[in-house]
């Protein structure tokens, strides 16, 4: 990965967040022949809190893109039907053969990120990681122009723009300093508790459903599990204030007894994540001289397990309105994202 030190003073484009939405404008952008200079706070590779899955939108675009054939290369394995459980009543999907894609793939953050990043850097993209963007440059216009950074050492950088594009996450530093207003905000939210199993089989994708709790079942790399639990915030106290994994178990029980099993066995080889649970929101997607991509501009409650996918959907839309360079071309980004986005919205 490249060092601190910037190639040039003034970019095309500077994107805050190297991850789905982010690596992925960039590799895009990058590839059109743009200047891009992507920031990010984290580390390369690192994990972080994810669903995993992928729908049939994310694997094309994967596929186009000439990805798809790296995450199969890292064993993530296929998934070839999903399957929706209502108590005793069980709907499966089978996950057709469709324009050369033979199933669906749920990789973990550490591979599908990092190989969005690698293209992007491939394609010509400069990322620099440990670097955190503090505020947002601006002209005498009032216009985004470019950031304010601090690297890893200590020092500050400022460079300079055409458009910086927010895709640092659901508190995105970007959407807060140019004030991006909420446009819808979701009525509910779910708290999670998530965690890795072996000894799973690998049935697809399986969502389980009843009152009051809703669970998840990925494969995933490593044969392993993404095993998530989803419960009201106000009811997670009482599910997991003791031992979080009794709790876990307990309800992934009250709907499948075979799988809690099979989770008690591999308990003591994982360590679960929390997620407190967090409103969806859509927010107003540009303005001059900013735009927003991934859950820094739209975000949606993790019992969709679309986030991956439209994110690298909107990554695309995104990428060709700035291209395209049209006098309107971002209004009909938002409004193309704002229509298929909706329909997740409760």
């Amino acid at each position: 990965m490249p060092n601190t030190h910037f190639q040039c003073d003034h970019y095309d484009a500077i994107i805050v967040g190297a991850r789905c939405g982010g690596a992925t404008t960039a590799m895009l952008l990058a590839r059109s022949g743009a200047t891009v200079l992507v920031l990010d706070r984290g580390t390369y590779g690192s994990n972080t809190l994810s669903t995993h899955a992928l729908m049939r939108t994310g694997v094309a675009l994967l596929h186009r893109w000439n990805i798809l054939p790296e995450i199969i290369t890292a064993q993530t394995p296929p998934v070839r039907q999903a399957s929706f459980v209502y108590g005793s009543e069980t709907v499966a999907v089978d996950i057709k053969q469709e324009n050369g894609i033979d199933g669906l793939f749920a990789p973990r953050r550490t591979v599908i990120d990092r190989l969005l990043v690698d293209a992007a850097v491939k394609a010509g993209a400069e990322i620099h990681f440990g670097v955190n963007v503090e505020d947002l440059q601006r002209d005498d216009t009032g216009r985004v122009a470019g950031v304010f950074a601090r690297c890893a050492q200590g020092t500050s950088k400022n460079v300079t723009a055409d458009i910086v594009i927010g895709a640092d996450g659901v508190r995105s530093l970007v959407a807060e300093r140019v004030g991006a207003s909420d446009q819808v905000k979701a009525n509910h939210r779910s708290a999670a508790l998530f965690g890795y199993f072996t000894g799973i089989e690998n049935r697809g994708y399986r969502w389980l459903y009843r009152p009051g709790s809703n669970v998840g079942l990925i494969p995933t790399n490593d044969g392993l599990h993404c095993v998530f639990v989803l419960v009201p915030p106000n009811e997670f106290r009482r599910y997991f204030a003791g031992n979080s994994m009794d709790g876990l178990v307990n309800v992934v029980g009250m709907h499948d007894p075979d799988i809690a099993e099979k989770i008690r066995l591999a308990s003591s080889k994982t360590r679960l994540s929390r997620y407190a649970g967090i409103r969806g929101h859509l927010r107003q997607a540009h303005g001059p001289g900013w735009a927003l991509v991934g859950d820094a501009g739209y975000f949606k409650d993790p019992i969709t397990a679309h986030g991956m996918t439209d994110a690298l959907r909107d990554a695309q839309l995104l990428s060709d309105a700035l291209v395209s360079q049209r006098p309107n071309a971002l209004a009909e980004y938002q409004e193309v994202r704002d229509m298929l986005s909706h329909r997740l919205f409760n």
